[in-house]
């Protein structure tokens, strides 16, 4: 009978944080800008230069601890890890080794099988390291060090996953507390979450765990669940051959869907870690844990039920909206100034979601304002334009955030409202008609559809069809 295998994951997720300034001096955090721009002598490593602690850092990852079950470490410092590499500009990273500033949490997830609790082991606060480019044309590798002391904290799953369902679930949960809070943007394709996947197998039954490999280079959810079946797959064809695991680092290639070994760990590497001497330790009193509890935020779960209970709207639109913090907050301030919660839905749950879709952006990049959204509701809501027309208006919109109403005005798209004008279009359409008319008459129903139409046409669709469909009916 052949063997079964059982998958065991756990994940490093690094998670860059949403501050202004970098984890222990002044420059800017901002993603892009030119090589070497945002630097000074403490993110390059200068001799003599001193960090200082950004408490923000400290506040964000109090807050993404408390919202994932961890006991807060109420004393904790920095450490300083050795290693030698060209990005790393001290030769060391401060982290957190000894006394992490979260611990022992949980998040649960929702898997096929019903809910589940994922452990997290720890959670640290860091600094990034710089970027190597390679330039394969001069065959040089040149550095840059904006990201370097970029602040971030590392997310230390327990071994808890079976397979990359729940690997995807706990990810999106993570994704969704730390947007919920504000800590970060999450954005995987711009590396401001990363997840390190550590993946052995073993029989179904084993105790002990199988000998492990970590995958690097994962920057989407698609590459995470093709890289975890790749690597399940290579090393149960290992072990079937009689071969061993060799722990090691591994790199996947999403475009070849494969990894390579990038270096071995064999044995734990030894990156001497000691006290960071530049940087107190950081003490964290009830009063500052209390205010840090008190402004976490309303999740997404509570925010669901809220929705149910307060605006009516269909379960799926709940979920889809609390997906991400922007549209539910796109839909709250919207639905606040034009209070028709299932009409602010609508448009976020079809032209919305289409648009974005046709665009391929995430619901974080809508650019919209509520204002502009409830004005176009009140102007379809006033017969002021008629829904085609307001779906063109939409899509400007969408794009740049033009003023409804003076848009429509400016281009001329005012429904025409003037009873006497729409009569006198009507009596011309059905004089031009006589088929349609007889059709009618005769019990062809649909014969009035024809009719609706060429008035519309005539009107150049600013008129309200439910209005040409009321006249044509007592003219005829």
């Amino acid at each position: 009978m052949a063997k079964q295998y059982e998958t065991v994951i756990g994940l490093e997720v690094h998670v860059e944080l949403a501050t202004k300034t970098k984890i222990f001096c002044g420059c800017s955090t901002a993603f892009g800008g030119e090589p070497n721009t945002h630097t000074c002598p403490v993110c390059t490593g200068m001799p003599g230069s001193l960090p200082v602690l950004n408490k923000q850092v400290v506040e964000y990852a109090i807050a993404v601890g408390l919202a994932a079950n961890c006991e807060i470490t109420r004393y904790c410092k920095f450490d300083r890890k050795n290693y030698f590499y060209p990005d790393n500009p001290q030769n060391y990273q401060i982290s957190q080794l000894y006394l992490p500033i979260c611990r022992n949490g949980w998040v649960e997830v929702d898997t096929p099988d019903g809910s589940k609790k994922i452990g997290i082991h720890e959670i640290h606060m860091e600094e990034d390291a710089g970027k190597l480019i390679h330039d394969d044309w001069e065959e040089v590798s040149l550095v840059d060090y904006n990201r370097s002391g970029v602040p971030l904290i590392e997310i230390v799953s327990e071994p808890d996953m079976r397979n990359a369902d729940e690997v995807i679930a706990y990810l999106e949960k993570l994704r969704l507390l730390i947007q919920y809070l504000g800590a970060s943007d999450c954005k995987l394709q711009e590396g401001s979450m990363r997840a390190d996947v550590n993946l052995s197998v073993r029989e179904v039954g084993a105790e002990e765990f199988g000998t492990r490999t970590e995958m690097k280079n994962l920057n989407s959810f698609k590459a995470i669940a093709r890289a975890i079946e790749g690597e399940r797959e290579r090393q149960i064809d290992l072990l079937e051959a009689g071969k061993e695991v060799i722990q090691e680092t591994r790199r996947w290639d999403d475009a070849k869907e494969c990894s390579y070994a990038m270096r071995s760990k064999e044995d734990a590497q030894d990156y001497r870690y000691f006290p960071d001497p530049d940087l107190v330790p950081v003490w964290i009193d009830d009063e500052w844990l209390e205010r840090i509890q008190a402004a976490q935020p309303e999740f997404r779960t509570e925010k669901m039920a809220r929705y149910r209970e307060e605006f009516g709207i269909p379960d799926y639109d709940i979920e889809i909206i609390t997906g991400s913090k922007h549209m539910a907050d796109i839909f709250e301030e919207t639905t606040a100034l034009c209070n028709q919660p299932k009409k602010v839905s609508n448009w976020l749950m079809g032209e919305t979601l289409r648009l974005l879709k046709e665009k391929e952006l995430d619901p974080e990049d809508i650019r919209f304002s509520p204002k502009h959204l409830a004005e176009l509701i009140a102007l379809v809501d006033e017969k002021a334009i008629n829904t085609n027309v307001a779906k063109e208006v939409f899509e400007v919109m969408f794009e740049e955030d033009i003023e409804p109403r003076s848009y429509v005005e400016e281009k001329g798209l005012k429904a025409v409202n003037d009873e006497g004008a729409l009569r006198k279009t009507v009596e011309e359409v059905i004089a031009a008609n006589p088929q349609s008319v007889a059709d009618y008459k005769s019990g062809k129903e649909k014969a009035i559809g024809f009719l609706v139409g060429q008035t519309m046409k005539a009107m150049q669709g600013k008129a309200d069809p439910g209005t040409v469909n009321k006249l044509l009916k007592e003219l005829l």
